[in-house]
């Protein structure tokens, strides 16, 4: 991958990357592999963009995507592990943020479903319904009442951990 292409057209769109590979990850090693695999996928598939939405939301959604497929390769490979009788994988939670209340906030979303992360991700980045409706490729009466939805997990999924 050119350093051109890196600077260019993935490093301003970093700030997003980060964020969904945080939210499907648990490690610091898997979130690596995680933002090392969407920034790869992005330059192999450049290409294959045609230009009928934004880049950004182009990006958005090949994030999203890399992550899910990941996040499922992850766990068929710990039922594998786990059929085999082997000891269980400690997961430990790494710290990804100094301030305690993101990292409180991502441990919360982690317990959501792998598609509520993402628009609840996408919500926390300011994206509209109809951006986000566009990058998950549904449509945008429903993202509101989803987003109102998790919002209420969250709350309660973060008054029980602090209750």
């Amino acid at each position: 991958m050119s350093s051109d292409f890196y600077t260019s057209s993935i490093l301003p769109f970093a700030s997003i990357i980060i964020k969904l590979c945080r939210a499907y990850t648990d490690t610091q090693e898997d979130f690596e592999d995680y933002y090392q695999e969407v920034c790869l996928q992005i330059w192999r598939s450049k290409d294959n963009y045609r230009g009928q939405c934004e880049w950004s939301t182009w990006i958005y959604r090949l994030s999203l995507n890399v992550c899910l497929t990941l996040l499922k390769k992850k766990k068929k490979l710990r039922r594998h592990l786990d059929s085999e009788k082997t000891p269980e994988n400690l997961v430990v939670d790494s710290l990804a943020f100094k301030d305690e209340n993101l990292n409180q906030l991502y441990s919360a979303i982690k317990q959501l479903s792998e598609v509520d992360r993402g628009v609840i991700m996408l919500y926390l980045e300011e994206k509209s319904y109809q951006e986000i409706a566009e990058i998950l490729g549904t449509n945008s009466n429903n993202i509101g009442v989803r987003i109102n939805r998790i919002k209420e997990r969250l709350k309660k999924i973060l008054n029980e951990k602090f209750n």
